[in-house]
């Protein structure tokens, strides 16, 4: 039998980061293999929705990688990337509005709801949320549809996190003319997350954070500066898909959110267990 004081303890461990986050914005940017098995998909979910129960507004960011790869696949449609952003054609772009808006954010309301949570699945297209210009291309290369954020109308989402909702975002964008544009998950949680004044910044991936030396699993860094990653990325020991994730960091910073996380979405509980214990599992950035 566990002992019950025990469980107080880690009870009375949470209490004071209870406090200081109540009432407070903490966005989460979930995807990649943090959402490919089962039992960890429902300790997220309930992360996620204990956090609206003790006084935290969550807002979720989604993604949908394997999703989308797996969905071009089955429709012969060839996956490419340049420099970790998807290279999204005409054809692409129908994809990844399918995957994301209709399936991917549905699923997460729904498992949201399940437990108790108030769920609301929105994309960026909804109230003009993420309202975005055509990217410039990147050393040359046109990534097609795919969007930079112009401006976040956090107006919606700021309505349903102060009231007893938990807003669940695709990051899919509008154009001027009202094209739909794709946008990087890890962006678009950066760029909400500084709209709304967030006081977290939570990426979760399938990696423990950032090391030291990617190949070293003791070289994980706890906590880290902006500048300290900037080095990092010159010396190459940030790179591919690791980069949007760390520059979604830095840009959070920049723009006024107090801390950002990057964490192992792979594991049991890992926004409790970074939030709300002395210790944390993953990365923290700060300015």
């Amino acid at each position: 039998m566990e002992n019950p004081i025990y469980k107080a303890n880690i009870l009375i461990e949470a209490l004071p980061y209870i406090q200081r986050l109540s009432g407070k914005t903490v966005v989460i940017k979930y995807g990649g293999n943090a959402m490919i098995d089962e039992e960890q998909i429902q300790t997220i979910m309930q992360d996620i929705t204990l956090l609206k129960y003790v006084g935290v507004n969550p807002v979720v960011v989604h993604g949908g990688g394997p999703e989308i790869n797996k969905t071009l696949s089955l429709m012969q449609i060839e996956s490419r990337f340049h420099k970790g952003l998807r290279i999204t054609d005409e054809s692409a772009i129908d994809v990844v509005r399918m995957v994301l808006s209709g399936k991917i954010n549905k699923d997460i309301v729904a498992r949201l709801n399940a437990i108790g949570g108030k769920a609301i699945g929105l994309c960026g297209m909804d109230g003009a949320l993420l309202q975005v210009e055509k990217m410039e291309p990147v050393d040359g290369v046109d990534l097609g549809f795919v969007g930079k954020i112009t401006k976040v109308n956090c107006k919606v989402l700021e309505i349903l996190a102060a009231d007893e909702y938990i807003p669940v975002v695709a990051p899919i964008g509008i154009g001027p003319d009202g094209t739909a544009y794709n946008i990087n998950a890890d962006t678009a949680a950066s760029e909400i997350a500084a709209a709304m004044k967030a006081e977290k910044l939570i990426f979760l991936t399938d990696i423990d954070g950032i090391y030291r030396d990617p190949k070293n699993p003791g070289s994980l860094i706890s906590a880290i500066t902006v500048s300290e990653i900037n080095e990092l990325i010159k010396e190459g020991v940030i790179s591919g898909g690791m980069i949007p994730k760390v520059q979604g960091c830095i840009k959070g910073i920049e723009m006024g959110v107090k801390r950002t996380h990057i964490l192992n979405g792979t594991i049991p509980h890992p926004i409790l267990l970074e939030i709300f214990t002395d210790v944390g599992i993953g990365t923290m950035v700060t300015a």
